[in-house]
């Protein structure tokens, strides 16, 4: 059975998805790729940690009600189910697929595309947490809050194509 996350776990899933993105995209960076490569990849895991900034200041403007347990949890294992569900995204991949996934990259447009798919999968992947929030108002507010943010950066990635005529 399914339980409804609020807008606290949500962002506590978030945070961790950046922390995740942020240590993708260094190992990344230390690739054997093209210097314009390395530095866009270094580029992204600077603006993870922003948006980990970002989040835990609309964390902290969360409600207590809209941050609170929304299960049971004598034993505290609802923070490492939180941190399994964020560690189910890509950027927590095993070693093998994570070098497939750089191994296909050749040019800096790819690696842009690569960039922009992971965030298109992180709006979706909170576009499906605020639909469980169910009726929680403030919930779905500010995970909304969230999905903005990760647009924002699907934009500013789609910039980098754009500007190099891509």
């Amino acid at each position: 059975m399914i339980f409804p996350f609020n807008a606290g776990e949500v962002f506590k899933i978030a945070l961790q998805l950046e922390e995740n993105g942020g240590r993708f995209y260094e190992k990344a960076a230390a690739g054997p790729f093209p210097a314009e490569i390395q530095e866009l990849f270094w580029q992204l895991a600077r603006e993870e940690m922003a948006h980990k900034a970002a989040f835990t200041h609309l964390l902290a403007q969360v409600s207590p009600a809209a941050a609170g347990s929304t299960v049971w949890d004598p034993d505290n294992e609802l923070d490492q189910y939180l941190k399994l569900v964020a560690d189910m995204h890509v950027f927590s991949q095993g070693q093998a697929e994570l070098d497939r996934l750089m191994g296909g990259l050749a040019s800096y447009p790819q690696a842009v595309k690569m960039a922009m798919s992971f965030e298109k999968d992180s709006i979706i992947f909170f576009l499906e947490l605020m639909h469980v929030a169910g009726d929680d108002q403030e919930s779905r507010e500010q995970i909304g809050k969230l999905v903005d943010e990760e647009r924002r950066h699907l934009r500013q990635l789609a910039g980098l194509l754009t500007g190099r005529g891509q």
